[in-house]
């Protein structure tokens, strides 16, 4: 038994190494039911500066065509720096604001719609604007679904099986709870799982196309974070173990070559960029305190407490905001067998941002749920479920499994809907998320939190705008906007969930 389930291994390995054309219909339905799903499930809230800095960058871009935001100055929320001309700049880069500038320009739009006051013209434009990440994160679960369906060669019912892991991933790991909120990091792990399709789908050197474009992918995600440098690198040391067996001669390490090269132009830019603005090619026009005169964008935190906080704290966790992780971290080993380069990147990225992230003065990232500097690389870390579950499914090896894979996925949704029910700002102010001299509390449980809260809205009505359940069409309707609009937004996104899931399901099914 041993020796045919080593067998049947060792001849998946080798399938998914000629793993024929992608499902790109059944792909393309499930990008569309997804964002349905998540643009119904979306606060529509900007709470954050984190949130609205791009916001502002994204409007700027759209009115001005300028990265410029003077009304950051006037509304009394700017953190930024002037440039050598007098301009206010952001403290972020351009990147993020340019990727939401269409939902931006929409959003304006829709604020002009009969039905919307113009004193509410501010909440429309920023619950639209807030919906770019519903995309992104429908991306992001959309290229995952086309890498498993890679991973699992050529097993039959690899499309179900790809689609079961894209669904764990979309609605059990902080993937979705964050895109209801416009942080950055559903951008970011749009890109960087996009860029893993392109780089490293087949386990084998990328065509030149496929490696340009990933390239050009992981090159702009400095320009959203720039500490999204180092998972760059983590992306071309991965290229270094593509496999080359039936490569052309002189074809060895063109992925790593385009990559260094793209990274060398990006990263040049973006420090002309600084050069221009500021006059020094080393300053990021980050501000030396904010809160309180506190350092926030620092450096200094001790590795120890970042580290602890991340894996066993109940507010930032990955084991409870993301337990998928798990099964990801079993799927290890059974990955290396299939696609050595994606191996190393979910190892050694989630890894290496951790480290990161843990010596950030503000590692907790801010008032957000869970480890949101985390996510991109949580993402990354998940690739390795597809291979566990097929693995298990040739080996027979499934009874131990089963019941790991369903407490995961379950303990994992509840964490998510948890953190989507009410304003999670509502709690954190009130229960000392940060101490007086602005410290995250380390025993601060957001989920606990989130519970409480709750229970009080099922008993009570909210005493405020913005209070109660977090969803975008509860906001602008107790703003004023008016209810037959709202309801039809919310109807068609309901049918298009419904027809694009029904399509989906069918299109898997009939794959199988």
């Amino acid at each position: 038994m041993a020796t045919q389930s080593n067998v049947q291994l060792q001849w998946v390995a080798n399938a998914s190494r000629r793993s024929g054309r992608l499902p790109l219909r059944s792909a393309f339905l499930f990008f569309l039911f997804l964002n349905c799903v998540y643009l119904l499930t979306s606060s529509g809230r900007v709470r954050t500066i984190d949130e609205i800095d791009p916001v502002l960058q994204a409007e700027s871009l759209v009115l001005r065509h300028s990265t410029a935001i003077p009304q950051a100055v006037n509304s009394g929320i700017y953190f930024g720096k002037r440039d050598q001309a007098g301009a206010p700049r952001s403290a972020w880069p351009f990147g993020h604001g340019l990727m939401i500038a269409p939902w931006s320009a929409a959003g304006h739009w829709l604020a002009r719609l009969p039905g919307m006051p113009r004193d509410i013209s501010d909440l429309v434009i920023s619950a639209a604007t807030c919906w770019s990440n519903a995309t992104y994160a429908a991306v992001t679960a959309t290229a995952l679904f086309l890498i498993f369906f890679q991973i699992a060669g050529e097993m039959a019912g690899r499309q179900r099986l790809a689609m079961v892991c894209s669904l764990v991933v979309a609605f059990a790991t902080p993937l979705f709870v964050y895109s209801g909120w416009l942080y950055s990091e559903p951008v970011t792990a749009a890109l960087f799982v996009t860029a893993a399709l392109l780089l490293f789908g087949t386990g084998r050197e990328a065509g030149l196309p496929c490696a340009l474009a990933g390239g050009l992918l992981l090159g702009f995600s400095i320009h959203v974070r720039p500490a999204n440098m180092v998972t760059v690198l983590i992306f071309i040391a991965a290229s270094v173990f593509l496999n080359r067996e039936d490569d052309e001669k002189g074809y060895a390490y063109r992925t790593a070559a385009i990559l260094v090269c793209v990274m060398a132009v990006s990263g040049a830019l973006y420090l002309a960029r600084n050069y221009v603005f500021f006059g020094n090619a080393f300053d990021f026009g980050v501000p030396a305190t904010a809160e309180n005169g506190k350092d926030i964008e620092s450096w200094h935190n001790p590795l120890w407490r970042g580290v602890v906080g991340f894996l066993f704290s109940p507010g930032k966790s990955v084991f409870l905001f993301c337990p998928p992780m798990i099964l990801g971290i079993l799927g290890l080993p059974h990955l290396w067998r299939r696609n050595r380069a994606l191996t190393v990147l979910a190892a050694a990225a989630p890894v290496c941002n951790l480290i990161l992230y843990s010596f950030r003065t503000q590692w907790e990232g801010s008032y957000c749920y869970g480890p949101r500097y985390l996510l991109p690389g949580l993402m990354l870390l998940c690739l390795p479920i597809a291979a566990l579950l097929s693995d298990a499914r040739l080996s027979d090896e499934v009874r131990w499994l089963r019941p790991v894979f369903w407490i995961t996925v379950i303990v994992g949704f509840a964490v998510q809907a948890i953190g989507l029910s009410t304003n999670i700002m509502e709690d954190m102010v009130r229960n000392h998320y940060y101490n007086a001299n602005w410290d995250y509390q380390m025993n601060y449980s957001a989920i606990t939190g989130q519970l409480h809260l709750i229970w009080k809205y099922l008993h009570v009505a909210p005493t405020a705008v913005g209070l109660g359940w977090d969803r975008w069409f509860v906001l602008l309707r107790s703003a004023g906007a008016n209810p037959a609009l709202l309801s039809g937004i919310i109807w068609s996104l309901l049918a298009g969930a419904l027809l694009f899931g029904l399509l989906t399901w069918r299109s898997v099914r009939a794959s199988s």
